[in-house]
């Protein structure tokens, strides 16, 4: 897990819960997504700390729950997010198993949100079938099976009355364009995940209204 220290001093706390989206892979700790986005609420007027992080390139949704489980975080927040499940499509793992294994972390970022789900919101998986690395790979094949499993955890979301916020489309703009894209064509830019942090914003805002 990456803490933070600032966390003690600053009125609301953030858990950012994923996989290489949440910790930013290529890019630096201050262009990660859940970083951008505590940025602007601070520039909002909204004293957050920076986010803790529990998040690593390549975990899907059972490994990211071992990894919860295995760092021992018994803390609350005032905010959890949740970005997970490309590596579950990437690898060929199951819809129904996604669908079982993100309930669970729903119900885990629950916990972590000291059991109001109104102080919890998930992004949407990024379609990274429009990436320079997909270049020669079936793109639509891996665009439909992204929609599926978007539209399970937005299913899941609307079920648990947690709050989704859909980025995909953000992601499908960036073809063709490699200044959204990290160094190894994969991976997003910071400038991509920006949007990002601003298409999340007014959720964030107002759960932290709650």
């Amino acid at each position: 897990m990456i803490a933070n220290s600032d966390a003690s001093q600053s009125h609301y706390t953030f858990l950012s819960l994923g996989d290489s989206y949440t910790i930013g892979e290529s890019v630096s700790e201050s262009a990660r997504w859940s970083v951008q986005l505590a940025d602007l609420l601070r520039k909002d007027g909204l004293d957050i700390a920076k986010p803790d992080i529990i998040a690593r390139t390549g975990w899907t949704t059972a490994e990211l729950q071992d990894a919860i489980k295995a760092s021992g975080n018994q803390k609350t927040y005032d905010l959890v997010s949740l970005l997970i499940g490309v590596n579950n499509q990437y690898r060929g793992q199951s819809k129904d198993r996604y669908q079982t294994e993100l309930r669970q972390l729903l119900q885990t970022a629950t916990r972590f949100a000291g059991g109001k789900t109104n102080h919890v919101f998930v992004l949407s998986i990024p379609d990274w079938g429009q990436s320079p690395y997909a270049q020669g790979r079936n793109q639509k094949q891996i665009t439909e099976e992204i929609d599926a499993f978007n539209a399970i955890a937005e299913q899941e979301c609307k079920a648990a009355s947690i709050a989704y916020v859909n980025i995909t489309p953000i992601t499908r703009q960036a073809a063709g364009d490699d200044n959204q894209f990290a160094s190894d064509g994969l991976h997003y830019s910071g400038k991509q995940m920006r949007q990002w942090a601003e298409a999340a914003l007014p959720t964030a805002k107002s759960l932290l209204d709650h």
